[in-house]
């Protein structure tokens, strides 16, 4: 069965609604939920495999081995946050290659300085706009192909401002990148004046961080405004990090899991979710020669 690919998903008229994963299994159940696309990200990458912040410490090896575990589980498209492409132009390209051989859709470069931050932290910096336009170009340049997409985002509203944000995106999407990512917009009416500047050029992504700086809307209120990507990058990880606070608390309680029971995959539940069925059955197809 052929799928579509995230470029052309993009040409239909709607927004995609891209939850946040971290690893196969997070991938997997999202992409039985029926999403149409995932988003993997730096900051999710740092939560779940160092238990640390976003602040720069994941490197590209640590992103290109969580993305081609996911690819290789699911067949849905995976949107991956390639920071700052982790160098120069020269580094970027490497990474944009490393990303398109793992799978990637859509390849996301930032214009922060390093060490990067997380896009809702405060003190980022920036690269010259003019750097970030060599990042680009060679990012364009390296792909194999041109259904492996290139968002361009800029974080300078928090370092230079709002009209220069949507300077910088300007000069951004003169490179020729395929969606663009203003970031940490603060309000209602900076939404419209995003969308009202590009939304007829080029896929817009908003993104929703849960206590973040921009207003947390609906994919459906998004897409009215004239964004076409809504992402909720880190609500997997606030999600499961808080369940699991309640069940080691329970575990640790009263020693036992019975109280968590009733929220809980059994054994035999979670080897239906992962298709161990199928997978044994498959063994057996090879054994028979």
């Amino acid at each position: 069965m052929t799928h579509p690919t995230l470029k052309q998903r993009l040409q239909q008229n709607r927004a995609i609604l891209a939850p946040g994963v971290y690893d196969s299994l997070t991938a997997l159940i999202a992409e039985q939920a029926g999403f149409d696309a995932l988003y993997l990200s730096g900051g999710a990458v740092s939560y779940t495999r160092f238990g640390r912040s976003d602040v720069g410490l994941t490197t590209a090896y640590e992103a290109v081995e969580a993305l081609a575990q996911i690819t290789d589980r699911v067949q849905t498209p995976v949107i991956v946050d390639g920071d700052t492409g982790f160098g120069n132009a020269l580094n970027t390209q490497r990474t944009v290659r490393s990303f398109e051989r793992a799978g990637a859709a859509m390849i996301q470069l930032e214009d922060q300085s390093f060490p990067k931050r997380c896009g809702h932290l405060a003190n980022k910096s920036l690269v010259a706009t003019a750097e970030m336009c060599g990042k680009l170009k060679a990012a364009l340049d390296a792909r194999r192909s041109e259904e492996t997409l290139i968002l361009a985002r800029t974080d300078a509203l928090a370092v230079e401002g709002f009209e220069a944000a949507l300077d910088r995106a300007e000069r951004y999407l003169e490179c020729g990148v395929d969606a663009l990512f203003v970031e940490a917009v603060r309000s209602p009416e900076q939404m419209h004046t995003v969308c009202r500047r590009f939304a007829d050029r080029v896929p817009l992504l908003a993104n929703m961080v849960e206590g973040g700086k921009t207003p947390i809307l609906s994919v459906s209120e998004l897409e009215k405004y004239g964004y076409r990507i809504v992402i909720f990058p880190g609500g997997t990880a606030r999600f499961v990090s808080s369940r699991l606070q309640t069940y080691f608390t329970s575990l640790k309680t009263h020693g036992t899991t019975e109280p968590m029971w009733d929220q809980m995959n059994d054994f035999n539940q979670l080897n239906e979710l992962i298709g161990t069925p199928e997978l044994i059955a498959l063994g057996q197809q090879y054994e028979q020669g």
